[in-house]
């Protein structure tokens, strides 16, 4: 009687030993999502490194158009300023002019 339990016992362990064992089918599998989230890893890194690749060429784009208004905008101060003394000299002129023509009107 009791060999026999230490038969069945041994028979039952020897069976639970086999059932709890990896196969070759479930390595392949596990090698497969191994594998899937490395590609998914790899592609992630992909999509960032362009996305900080378009990132720093966006900043430089908007440096350079920087850079370009802050040109403009000195342009347009000296252009203002031009017109300003172009407008002064014109109203001096118009000022000499119709003196002029006043002391004309006297005589």
């Amino acid at each position: 009687m009791k060999s026999r339990f230490i038969i069945t016992v041994v028979l039952v362990l020897v069976a639970a030993f086999f059932m709890s064992c990896a196969t070759s089918g479930d390595l392949k599998k596990l090698q497969g999502r191994v594998d899937e989230v490395a590609l998914k890893a790899d592609q992630a890194a992909r999509d960032a490194a362009a996305a900080n690749s378009a990132a720093q060429a966006s900043q430089a784009e908007s440096v350079r158009a920087g850079e370009k208004c802050a040109a403009s905008a000195a342009a347009a101060e000296q252009a203002a300023s031009r017109a300003e003394a172009a407008a002064r000299l014109a109203e001096e002129n118009a000022k000499k002019a119709e003196a002029i023509f006043m002391k004309s009107m006297k005589k």
